[in-house]
């Protein structure tokens, strides 16, 4: 019997298109203070220290003795984002879905601008700060925790939420506290022997495998983007809300043809934002192997 029957065998062409695992969301922004639309190339972070003790009046009808407070700008420069997705005016006859019209494209450049909006404010928490003396101030050693030669475990979160208290910088200050957490982090948190049970069922570890929520003062945010030092070393943040604060300049997207391009279809998408730190008391980096 001949086998030639199967070159008559049809194929299913797909009639939608579908994205690839990505982050498509700004995880986040949620987690900062939104400055809204900025109007110009920068925006300031304004400061005044108020620390310092009040001084005992011990002599009736006195001169007045003024007392100095410290104010400080820091400057946030916007910076500027521009990406395109091209798609041939030949090509759309020959596919089941247009991804222009279709949306397809515009999504993929928003989840773009979004991750970008996360690493923003990832390097805010972790890279010096401009002020507006023309210095810039680092995130000092007193806010780093070591790696420790171990990887994310609960006494480094602790020392973080210990951090947060000593510098007024908690829930009793009127602050949200939050943790960026990634895969590995999960998996360093759950083969921790000194988490209890107790510690596994307020958090879900058992029933979903998730540490998403509150635990330990922190909002925990899943966030994969942190920055390998080496080939071994993570720093991870954690931060107060009013620490970091992030800008809109603008954000356009548009669909075009281009005549100069044979007519195709273009998408794209131009944007500016920028994020800073207001605090170094407002943030935390958690190193772990």
């Amino acid at each position: 019997m001949s086998d030639t029957i199967t070159q008559n065998f049809v194929q299913q062409f797909d009639t939608s298109l579908r994205m690839l695992a990505a982050q498509m969301e700004s995880r986040l922004r949620m987690a900062v203070t939104d400055r809204g639309t900025i109007t110009g190339e920068s925006f300031t972070i304004n400061n005044i220290d108020p620390t310092g003790d009040l001084p005992a009046d011990n002599v009736r009808h006195g001169d007045t003795v003024f007392s100095d407070i410290t104010h400080s700008a820091r400057v946030v420069t916007m910076k500027d984002f521009f990406d395109a997705l091209p798609l041939d005016r030949s090509d759309i006859p020959k596919m089941l879905v247009n991804p222009v019209t279709g949306g397809h494209y515009a999504n993929t450049l928003i989840g773009k601008r979004n991750r970008k909006i996360d690493n923003l404010i990832y390097r805010a928490c972790r890279d010096s700060q401009l002020l507006k003396d023309g210095t810039s101030t680092a995130l000092p050693s007193g806010q780093k925790i070591a790696h420790g030669g171990t990887g994310m475990t609960k006494a480094k979160i602790i020392q973080a939420r210990k951090l947060f208290r000593a510098n007024e910088k908690d829930v009793h200050a009127g602050e949200q506290l939050f943790m960026a957490y990634t895969a590995d982090m999960v998996e360093d948190i759950m083969s921790d022997t000194t988490l209890t049970s107790a510690d596994f069922l307020a958090n879900k570890f058992l029933q979903e495998g998730d540490v998403v929520g509150n635990w330990l003062g922190f909002t925990w945010i899943p966030f994969e983007g942190i920055d390998p030092v080496s080939s071994s070393t993570y720093y991870t943040v954690a931060w107060a809300k009013s620490a970091i604060h992030l800008g809109d300049g603008y954000v356009e997207g548009r669909v075009d043809r281009r005549p100069d391009k044979k007519n195709l279809w273009q998408t794209t998408i131009n944007c500016s934002m920028a994020a800073g730190r207001q605090d170094e008391k407002g943030v935390v980096e958690v190193a772990y192997q």
